[in-house]
Order: C-alpha cells, then structure tokens, then sequence
C-alpha cells in the first residue's frame, strides 16, 4: 500500500513483501529501485526538490527507521514494522548464495567494501559477486563505472554511497545500470565490514539506535541528527495540527 506523509508518497511494506518484491525483480530482469526514506531524508526532501524527485521516481519507497515509523503512526498511518536497509540487503544477500543471484558492491572505500564482500561470502556461503567497486570516483568516471556495472550482468546492486549522492546518481543512471534491482544501502557496508558496530537490537526497536551512533561518533554526528530531529518534530507538529482541523494527513 503506498500512502502520503509530508508530501512524499511512502510504501508500507512489511520486510517479507519488499523481499518478494526484489527477488521477483531479479527473477523477471524487470528494473526495482528501492529507496529507504527516514527521518533524515524526508527532512532534506522537504527544501532539495532534486532528491524529493529522486525519491519520488524510485519503485519501492520503503520505512527505514524508528523515528519515521513513530512520525508515520502519530499521523494516523498504521505502519506493521520497519525495513531498515542494512537488514533488508543482509535478508537479500542471503536469498542470493540461496539463489544463485549475484549482487554488486558499489561504494565505501576500497578496503571498506572489500571486507563487506568478504564477510557476506563468510556469511552466506555459495554467494557469488558479481563485482566490487569502492565509492570514490569522480564525476568523469561515473560513466565509466556504470558500464562497468552493465557488464557484469548483476542481478542485484547495493549502493553504499551518502544522500543525496547515491539517489542522484540512480536518477541519473536507474536505466542504464541495468541491473533489476538496485537500493542505496548508506553506511550498511561500513557495518558489514566490521569497521562500525550496530546498536543492540533492543536499541534498535526502542527508536534510539540514531543515539547509539552520535555515541560512536561524537563530532561529526551529534549536529546532523540534533538538526535533522528538530526540524522533523516541526513537521509533525504541523502534521498533528492538520490531523486536528482537517482529519487528513498531507
């Protein structure tokens, strides 16, 4: 079911559904842009008209956080569970060894995405990658990159790139990838890797695990996510009070 929350539509789909919709991506070589929105994201989609066309031109437009899930519920939107985007790539990454289907990694630095790959094969044994490609390239390579991702034949492409780079360049270049499904997946390699620890899963379902990371990384997290926070408080605030004279959500 998709629905509109602060004028961007949002499809809620519990994780099971948003699997069956990549693997039948895969199975039928039929194009799936996945899209993880949070708080963040709907923050900065409200004032870069270039990222809300970014996400508003994906397939799959999943919940990707507490916070948003929480902001979704308060407007009157029942949302059965979240698809966090690195649980979402470990559930496919397993359907793939199973399956036989070949993912491509795509950003991160070189040795970051490396030992992404290699703990995935750990992981999941009788995975295949199609390739491995770190995140820092310039924008004259990017055509260069893309064919080379064409050529791989992938079945599948993990993103891990930040926004709005990662949606800028699947708007860009969502066709000629060529590859049925593709997601940006954030830092999701940083923590396969094992360069990052993720939050407990009690964190996790407390909402918090946006905490736990500021608590990692101090300095250069505690302004992004106070900023980002605040400013989604503000949109539900108008949500709530819309809810409160109109009965509607926008």
């Amino acid at each position: 079911m998709r629905v509109s929350f602060l004028d961007l539509p949002i499809d809620i789909l519990t994780m099971d559904e948003t699997v069956d919709r990549a693997l039948e991506g895969m199975r039928s070589r039929t194009r799936v842009q996945h899209v993880a929105v949070n708080v963040a994201k709907v923050v900065k989609a409200q004032s870069d008209a270039e990222l809300r066309e970014d996400i508003v031109g994906s397939d799959l437009i999943g919940v990707d956080g507490m916070g948003l899930v929480l902001g979704l519920r308060m407007a009157g939107i029942r949302v059965p569970e979240r698809a966090a985007g690195i649980d979402l790539m470990n559930r496919l990454l397993e359907q793939c060894a199973a399956k036989g289907y070949r993912p491509y990694f795509l950003g991160a630095t070189d040795s970051v995405v490396h030992r992404a790959a290699e703990e995935a094969c750990r992981r999941y044994p009788g995975l295949v990658m199609a390739g491995i490609q770190d995140g820092y390239f310039t924008p004259e390579e990017e055509s260069r990159i893309v064919d080379r991702v064409r050529a791989s034949n992938a079945d599948c492409l993990f993103i891990g790139l930040p926004t709005p780079a990662k949606e800028r360049l699947l708007g860009k270049y969502r066709d000629r990838f060529g590859v049925p499904f593709v997601m940006g997946v954030g830092g999701s390699f940083d923590v396969l890797s094992g360069m990052v620890a993720r939050a407990p899963v009690w964190v996790q379902k407390s909402g918090f695990e946006w905490l736990y990371r500021v608590l990692q990384e101090p300095r250069r997290l505690w302004w992004r996510y106070a900023s980002t926070n605040a400013a989604f408080l503000r949109l539900m605030c108008s949500v709530l009070a819309q809810r409160v004279t109109t009965g509607k959500v926008h």
